[in-house]
């Protein structure tokens, strides 16, 4: 089992949908993770092919020089969704009531994932849905740092480190049959973590976990 019933749980176990109503037209980490995130996509996505940005916002920090066939955007709020200029086209789902994904076989080059996976609680189902609708060879970016609404992040990420994090998004991958191994890229804080959390110091640390559709 990837997940025991305990670590899928939430502080705040009200409504995700209401949690999210309000739109929040901020981004929740800090501009050296922007960058270091908008360099890994300039590197690793090609221009012309179909991109999936799951539990997006009003923006998508894609590099801007690089052109798209076609952005499918996703994410709990409406609003912040209209707001953001790379998408072509989005639809409003919570994945912890259906993680079902409403979108075709084999369908996108790259999957993307920022600073989101946390609050995932069928993370299995999920990446199982992730490899379904990547073409083979596609590409998951799934980054994050050490930012997060505690009350909705699920139990296992919540009482875990950020070196148990990395770890737990590889056994995401590695749940599901036919991804290639998790690569990792760690760049984590210099200064000690109560610090971080008051937002001083070295800035925000930067983890990103990829895989490939192997078939």
């Amino acid at each position: 089992m990837l997940l025991r019933p305990e670590q899928r749980t939430k502080l705040d176990e009200t409504d995700d949908t209401l949690f999210y109503s309000f739109p929040r037209f901020v981004t929740h980490v800090d501009e050296g993770f922007i960058d270091r995130l908008t360099q890994l996509y300039r590197e690793r996505l090609k221009p012309n092919t179909s991109i999936f940005d799951m539990m997006s916002s009003h923006v998508s920090h894609l590099p801007e020089e690089i052109d798209f066939a076609h952005v499918e955007g996703h994410g709990m709020n409406q609003e912040e969704l209209s707001r953001n200029p790379r998408l072509n086209h989005y639809f409003v789902q919570d994945l912890n009531q259906n993680p079902k994904l409403p979108l075709k076989d084999r369908e996108f080059d790259a999957v993307l994932n920022c600073v989101s996976v946390q609050y995932l609680q069928y993370p299995d189902a999920l990446f199982s849905e992730i490899h379904r609708i990547l073409k083979p060879g596609g590409i998951t970016i799934i980054s994050f740092s050490n930012r997060m609404f505690f009350q909705k992040a699920i139990a296992a990420w919540r009482d875990g480190t950020e070196s148990s994090r990395v770890e737990l998004v590889k056994r995401y991958f590695q749940s599901v049959s036919g991804f290639s191994p998790p690569e990792v890229i760690a760049r984590p804080s210099s200064s000690p973590s109560f610090l971080q959390m008051l937002g001083v110091g070295g800035g925000d640390p930067f983890y990103a976990v990829i895989a490939q559709r192997l078939s």
